[in-house]
């Protein structure tokens, strides 16, 4: 049976990120993947000349992890086309500019406000009254709670529920704001204002119509798995799922179709589910409350049509109600540089919940009869693309942070054990890399521990 230090389950960026962070302390590992394809969520796809992301299409330049990788691994990032709106909403029938200024899901531009015609005057009159409101009192609420106690239920319905369902699919209603919007949530409490504490922010960052906020790579996001991986070397096992995990006398013993391998330490960058299933003989705490993340089925859907379609800015978000079943689309050749042949156009339209558990081809016919509904006359697609997520994205609800808490405090009985992936502290890329590199952190002490243990027997 073989042995090493830490055996890394999971080859999304999680995992990858867990099994860099050990190569470069000089810990014995391997890294894990059930399929023979790295990467995760993230999948880009080159054929004909078209760049297509099945997954995420970017990152965001003030979270510093990604760019941190990248600039280790030689990789240049690319911005987004200036597009000046950058973006549209679908709402009551009617296509609206994106405001500017935009503070993740909240104005952070009182002109800007002012002048969006997505807001009726009453609307806009209710968000100022932000200006005037105490804090808060409760220590966790829903998106829609706190938006509309800040802002008031048109900014919510209009403006941050199809922003926010963009970021994380499904129904936002019930997202918490202290586990999914964490800086929206300090806001209030730092400035009182979140209007005014948006606007503070903001003036540090990048906006998206300049093409500074988001970022990828000329050949996609898959580069920069493609280096990760090849820096790794012979420490990445593809197509080696593990079948079992069980404690073995302060060690680990996982199970895999090419035999069994014995670990100090195991850091497990799979999504909850996955992980669930492995520690369900022995963690049933754990396990129960990885089972209580919930998560929503994602798929995306990219088509490539000749010509020029008459669309504006990077996409279009769709509010509820609109009659739509894609919850909102890219323009991609508009967003990115080099992604399509000369004369050619390239959209990605986005879905969640029941829709996205379709076939991928009921899933394109799907994306063609929405697009053909916005774009009247849309010429015949030249080529589809379909990517299904079945395990989609986490949903943090209200008490989610306590639930990660009552989580860690459930491994205690399991040391060595160590969890990384997008349903623990954050969905985004930046975060997602954080955490593996926060699980590796934490096998490298374990690992330690032992061996000081070990020294003083």
């Amino acid at each position: 049976m073989a042995e090493i230090g830490v055996a890394v389950v999971g080859g999304g960026w999680a995992g990858l990120a867990a099994a860099l962070a050990l190569k470069e302390a000089g810990a014995d590992f391997l890294l894990l993947e059930a399929s023979l394809r790295l990467g995760g969520k993230v999948r880009t796809a080159r054929q004909e000349g078209f760049l297509v992301e099945g997954g995420p299409d970017a990152s965001v330049r003030y979270k510093k992890e990604v760019l941190e990788l990248a600039q280790a691994f030689g990789l240049e990032p690319i911005g987004t086309l200036p597009e000046k709106p950058a973006a549209y909403i679908l709402y009551r029938g009617k296509r609206h500019p994106l405001p500017e200024g935009l503070l993740q899901v909240v104005p952070g531009d009182l002109k800007a406000l002012a002048r969006t015609p997505l807001l009726s005057l009453p609307g806009k009159l209710r968000a100022l009254y932000d200006l005037f409101l105490p804090r808060g009192a409760k220590e966790d609420e829903t998106l829609r709670e706190f938006v509309e106690r800040r802002l008031g239920p048109e900014v919510y319905r209009a403006l941050v529920a199809p922003l926010a369902g963009g970021v994380y699919g499904g129904e936002p209603d019930d997202l918490s704001m202290r586990a999914a919007f964490p800086q929206l949530w300090e806001l209030e409490g730092r400035h009182r204002s979140l209007l005014l504490g948006a606007m503070r922010v903001r003036k540090g960052r990048g906006s998206r119509e300049g093409g500074s906020l988001f970022f990828s790579f000329a050949e996609g996001l898959q580069a920069l798995t493609r280096r990760m991986a090849e820096a790794l070397g012979e420490r990445v096992l593809r197509g080696t799922p593990v079948l079992g995990l069980e404690p073995a006398r302060g060690r680990w013993r996982l199970h895999t179709p090419k035999g069994a391998l014995l670990a100090e330490a195991v850091v497990l960058a799979i999504p909850a589910p996955q992980a669930a299933g492995l520690l369900r003989p022995f963690l049933p705490e754990a396990t129960a409350l990885l089972k209580g993340i919930p998560h929503t089925p994602a798929a995306t859907v990219s088509l490539a049509f000749p010509g020029a379609l008459p669309v504006e800015g990077h996409g279009l978000l769709v509010a509820k109600g609109e009659g739509l079943r894609a919850r909102g689309f890219t323009w991609t050749h508009r967003k990115w540089p080099g992604r399509v042949p000369e004369g050619f156009s390239l959209v990605r339209a986005y879905f969640s919940g029941e829709a996205a558990r379709l076939s991928e081809e009921a899933l394109i016919r799907l994306a063609l009869e929405d697009l053909a509904r916005l774009l009247p006359g849309l010429p015949r697609v030249h080529r589809a693309w379909a990517f299904r997520f079945p395990e989609g994205m986490p949903a943090y609800r209200v008490g989610h942070l306590d639930r990660v808490e009552r989580l860690e405090m459930a491994l205690v009985k399991a040391p060595g054990l160590f969890l990384a992936g997008n349903y623990l502290q954050g969905v985004g890329l930046p975060e997602v890399v954080r955490s593996g590199r926060r699980a590796a952190q934490r096998a490298l002490a374990h690992l330690s521990l032992g061996e000081a243990h070990g020294a003083s027997r």
